[in-house]
């Protein structure tokens, strides 16, 4: 799902509320989001899973098609760990077979 598409169906189902005025609410959460990130903050979501700044250190690593040396800087990641509803809900489904096809596909 994109982000048109979360604000389509979010107004869909609230047919009281303009489309415009749900796609505000969807810009004013994310970047509340965003800008908690970036003041090092954790975002947590209860029943969906939390959001937090991780700070990965300068390493050296190898490039595997000549397997030269090659030096990574530090970088800062955002890690999501899903909450216990969430995984529960992902683990009570089957998967489905068209998705596990493209899955598939994607890792070969």
């Amino acid at each position: 799902m994109i982000r048109s598409e979360l604000v389509a169906r979010i107004a869909e189902q609230n047919p009281h509320l303009y489309a415009k005025d749900v796609d505000a609410v969807v810009d004013a959460i994310l970047d509340r989001i965003g800008a908690a990130l970036v003041d090092g903050d954790r975002v947590e979501l209860r029943g969906f899973g939390a959001f937090e700044v991780r700070h990965q250190e300068a390493r050296a690593a190898r490039n595997p098609r000549t397997g030269q040396a090659v030096e990574v800087g530090a970088r800062t990641a955002i890690h999501f760990r899903p909450g216990k509803a969430m995984r529960a809900q992902l683990n009570a489904l089957a998967p489905d077979p068209e998705h596990e096809a493209e899955r598939q596909s994607r890792a070969s």
